[in-house]
């Protein structure tokens, strides 16, 4: 038989407010919601509190009675004796369930975490503000005023449920109930904290900063453990999730780990060839235009894309072309132009509808012809 008070690791003469608190931070760590695996050691704590926090129980198992802190005699008849017990009310709690523990588990949070391209291509923090629930600092999670304490339910004397004897054939059967009184938890705030109203736990708002990964996506989520709302009864937290919402950039689209972008240029660069100047996140780049360039043509910029999101290396920046026709000549600038359209035999242009001269229909002519 395991010892109570070394299960709650208190001495054997500690205080009802030693307990309390002993037991409140061993069922914060041990309950089945934080830690899987662990319910027989949550159940022992719990049993040692119900114990020893009833001051008849106590007395009883100090003076040698069995575990639940009843009287010992006849605890050795076992088995048929409980079940018999259970069916026909011969004994005192037999069959009877433990009572609801006010100490629960808080639940998850789901919150938007807006960040920028660069940080989600990139990786990085950022700041995101969390409206959730909190321990309450007046009463610390236990739910009654400043200087009252919860009381044992004189309903059910502790045990979160009644007792009901039924009539049968068989005998008198006995049923459990929830106590009306006290909800099942045994205990009773008969004056809740003016803060919290008895819940353990107050609104809040908090500042969190997080730690993005390089490469997250909009609809991914970064989940933070012990980050959501704390339980009912200042019970342990829940998880926080984070939803990425990644905003829009003034140059740059995002297609998986590739950047896009559209580049508009001179007419004359487009013509004569050039190098253009393009700022990306790693710095300014030069993009080489080849001369004769058309709108649409796109340029391949290597590796200087975003970080694939748990795995190494990068995407590439694609530029795509739009060539600028100038709209707003001067009198030398149209003179010049004119001259250029009589050197290229262009005075009286035509145009060509359907596929273009340099489409892969044209090419496949030309190779055909030996051209």
């Amino acid at each position: 038989m395991s010892d109570h008070y070394e299960t709650l690791g208190v001495s054997r003469d500690a205080s009802a407010a030693d307990i309390k608190k002993a037991y409140r931070k061993l069922a914060r760590e041990l309950h089945p919601d934080v830690n899987p695996g662990r319910e027989d050691d949550f159940k022992a704590v719990s049993l040692a509190y119900d114990v020893l926090s009833d001051d008849s129980k106590r007395r009883n198992y100090d003076l040698g009675g069995g575990d639940n802190g009843q009287a010992g005699a006849g605890a050795g008849f076992g088995g048929f004796s409980d079940l018999f017990e259970t069916f026909f009310g011969g004994g005192a709690g037999g069959g009877r369930p433990q009572p609801a523990s006010r100490t629960r588990r808080g639940k998850d949070a789901l919150v938007a975490l807006r960040v920028d391209l660069r940080t989600a291509a990139f990786g990085g923090t950022a700041e995101v503000e969390v409206v959730t629930a909190d321990v309450c600092g007046t009463c610390d999670g236990e739910g009654a005023r400043e200087g009252t304490q919860v009381r044992t339910c004189t309903l059910c004397d502790g045990h979160g449920s009644v007792q009901q004897m039924t009539r049968t054939l068989l005998g008198q059967m006995v049923t459990n109930q929830t106590c009306p009184q006290c909800g099942g938890y045994g205990t009773v705030i008969e004056d809740p904290c003016q803060s919290c109203h008895g819940d353990g736990r107050v609104r809040a708002e908090e500042t969190i900063t997080v730690k993005v990964p390089a490469g997250v996506r909009d609809g991914n989520r970064i989940q933070l453990s012990g980050r959501g709302e704390v339980g009912p009864g200042g019970g342990p937290r829940g998880d926080l999730y984070l939803e990425v919402i990644v905003e829009d950039h003034a140059v740059f689209t995002r297609d998986g780990s590739d950047l896009r972008c559209t580049l508009t240029i001179p007419m004359t660069a487009a013509a004569l060839g050039a190098t253009i100047p393009l700022e990306t996140f790693d710095g300014e780049q030069g993009v080489e235009v080849r001369a004769g360039a058309q709108t649409g043509d796109t340029i391949r910029l290597k590796g200087l894309g975003a970080q694939q999101l748990r795995r190494d290396g990068r995407g590439d920046i694609f530029v795509t072309l739009a060539v600028e026709t100038p709209t707003a000549l001067t009198a030398e600038q149209r003179d010049l132009l004119e001259q250029l359209a009589e050197a290229r035999d262009e005075t009286a242009p035509t145009g060509s509808a359907g596929e273009t001269r340099h489409g892969p229909f044209s090419r496949l002519r030309e190779r055909l012809a030996g051209r």
